[in-house]
Parts: C-alpha cells; structure tokens; sequence
C-alpha cells in the first residue's frame, strides 16, 4: 500500500542541479529507499526541449538564448518546448505507479492536473482542462488561457519530471517559443488572473495551497 508522499521545498536551483537530484531520487525509489517525493523548487531562467520538439517551435535561437542568460537543454520527458523562470512553480513528481496500483500513465497525468485544478480554486481561480491538450486552463477562457504545463517521463514505472505552475511570473517570458507547441493558446499566471501584482507573498500561497491538495491527494 502506498504511504503517502514527501513534500519538500528546494528553492531556486539551476535546471542541470534539478535534473541530477531527480535521477538520484529515482533510483532510490525504485531500489525502495524511500517512499513517493514531490519536489517543489523555482528554475533560473531556462528553455527545455521534451522529446515531442519541433524546431519551429524554438523562435529565438539558442546560442542568442544562451548570451541571454537562459539556459537550453534537452530533455527524456514527454510533450513539446517550454520555459521556466522565477515566479513558476515547478514540481517534479518521483512516485512508484506500481506501488500505488497504477497502469496508466495517463490517469496519473490527469490526476496531476485534477490536483493543480482543486489547488487553484483554493486560491480563487477558476480552472480546468481541455480536450486533446495536456495541462490547465482558466475555466471559459477564450481564446484558451494555459495557467500550467505537464510532462512526464518514465524509469522502471516510476515517474519524474512533472507540472510548471505560472504563480507570479510574467507570461511575456515565454515569447521565445510556442509553449508546448500550442498556438492559439496565451500563456498566463496565477497573479494576472487574481488581478495582484506578484510578488513573494503570493507565490508562498501558491506553493502552500499545492502543497496542502497533493498531500490530501497523494495520502
């Protein structure tokens, strides 16, 4: 039987750091030396590529990104190009789908958005999914409006990577790409929804009502 998940807040750590921390959480899951973890952490400002990539979808190129200061890397995760910056919450789910009886990646997937979903309501935006698109959405929004983004990957059934939370960033930072490769769809945040200015108070809200609905959900 599953025994809930650990929660832990990592603060800014650099995209490279984030992805050794999560293989070196992978492998002591999977070898049963701990239990399910989410890690909840911001990036520096970098662009990664999943393995559903088109080039197209990479407007600025990347050695003007990298004289930029925004890091470039390619990544084992699924779906298309995003972006993640301060302001976004990232959480990088590590949990053992077998251990909690599940052999749908898929449902899990739409588990994470469920969860993000009941996260947001609780902070007084509306939201929800799409047909045929992975994610979340303002609620009724036309055209759509992408709050946060989700992709996976998979080791031995456990999964890593996870979902890109827009808290209080501002969403002309993804202007260097077709996030997800999704036209048609304006990329958004928890603050201009809400109307606030941002800021570290409301991204400590955001974190904190993330925090409360996934350990509920994951219990």
């Amino acid at each position: 039987m599953a025994q809930g998940i650990q929660i832990d807040w990592l603060g800014r750590v650099a995209y490279g750091d984030a992805l050794e921390l999560q293989r070196l959480a992978v492998e002591a899951r999977r070898a049963g030396g701990c239990g399910d973890r989410l890690l909840l952490l911001e990036h520096p400002p970098v662009v990664t590529l999943g393995r559903s990539t088109r080039p197209e979808n990479l407007r600025t190129p990347r050695a003007e990104l990298r004289a930029r200061g925004v890091e470039v890397h390619e990544v084992a995760r699924g779906g298309d190009v995003t972006y993640h910056g301060p302001g976004q919450l990232v959480g990088y789910a590590i949990v053992d789908l077998a251990a909690r009886g599940l052999a749908d990646v898929h449902a899990f997937l739409r588990g994470l958005e469920g969860a993000l979903v009941e996260a947001l309501a609780g902070l007084g935006v509306a939201a929800g999914t799409l047909p045929g698109m992975t994610g979340v959405f303002v609620a009724g929004a036309a055209p759509p409006r992408k709050l946060a983004s989700i992709g996976l990957g998979l080791r031995g059934w456990v999964t890593w990577h996870g979902f890109a939370l827009n808290a209080t960033l501002d969403p002309a930072d993804f202007g260097d790409i077709v996030p997800c490769g999704l036209r048609g769809v304006e990329m958004t945040s928890v603050a201009r929804e809400l109307g606030e200015p941002g800021g570290a108070p409301l991204f400590e809200r955001t974190r904190d009502a993330v925090t409360r609905v996934f350990g509920e959900r994951f219990a």
